[in-house]
């Protein structure tokens, strides 16, 4: 709870009692600086973000209906649970959506041109994989596949060693840039139903063949997700930047970070 006293505000938690000039120390000491950091950068760049009524009342109904509000009376609870009061609803209710806004406004017009850098990574495959140790075993089951004596299926549920057994060796869909990169290297280099002679990738050696190409394409979800990495990126640098000059003005004033 949150208590004053006629020298400064405390925070009480159970017996303890902290004062305002322990808050930043215990920050630091839980490892919550950077993320304490991370957000108010995020307050700065959304600072002056406005959204217009339509994406306001949008934005409060996405709310209420998120957090199961239907009345005055449940709106008051759900903040009194959280020691809030209404002058943080606002700031609550829109800082997400300023946030999606912020991230179009800045990335929206570069996002065809990373998805191109990208795409390689998010292109999926279903694929068929057996994999063993002995490399004597892997040609003799290669072989046996290739002249049709059994099916890929059959010889993956007997012999394969991995989970990939339990489905006949059948894997995905998955991005490429989930596999090893030997094998993510295979699957796209290589058309659907060509099976590939025994190959080492790591400590197993694979018969892999490309059942499925699925190539990405530049949807919602996609375009969320890489709209999400670029002001990941950007997050990072600026995080990056803001402990390099504290590290800078602690040796210029010899104290401690």
């Amino acid at each position: 709870m949150l208590v004053k006293n006629h020298m400064a505000s405390v925070l009480q938690v159970g017996n303890r009692i902290i004062s305002n000039d322990q808050i930043f120390p215990l920050l630091k000491q839980y490892g919550m600086v950077p993320q304490l950091v991370r957000e108010i950068i995020i307050d700065d760049a959304i600072a002056n973000i406005t959204l217009s009524q339509e994406e306001s009342t949008k934005a409060y109904n996405q709310f209420y209906q998120g957090n199961q509000l239907s009345s005055d009376a449940d709106l008051e609870g759900w903040l009194a649970a959280r020691n809030l009061s209404r002058e943080h609803l606002d700031y609550l209710v829109t800082r997400n959506p300023k946030l999606e806004k912020f991230k179009e406004n800045t990335w929206g017009n570069k996002l065809e041109s990373y998805f191109v850098q990208r795409k390689s990574k998010l292109d999926k495959v279903i694929y068929s994989l057996i994999r063993v140790k002995d490399i004597g075993i892997a040609q003799e089951l290669y072989f046996r596949i290739q002249e049709g004596e059994q099916s890929f299926d059959e010889i993956a549920r007997e012999y394969s060693e991995g989970q990939e057994a339990n489905t006949g060796g059948l894997l995905g869909p998955v991005e490429l840039s989930v596999p090893h990169p030997t094998l993510s290297n295979l699957l796209s280099s290589n058309p659907p139903g060509k099976l590939l002679p025994p190959t080492r990738v790591g400590d197993w050696i694979v018969i892999v063949r490309l059942e499925t190409f699925l190539p990405a394409q530049l949807d919602e979800q996609i375009k969320s997700r890489l709209l999400n990495e670029l002001l990941e990126s950007w997050l990072q640098n600026q995080l990056k930047e803001f402990f390099a000059q504290e590290t800078s003005r602690a040796i210029e004033s010899e104290q401690p970070i």
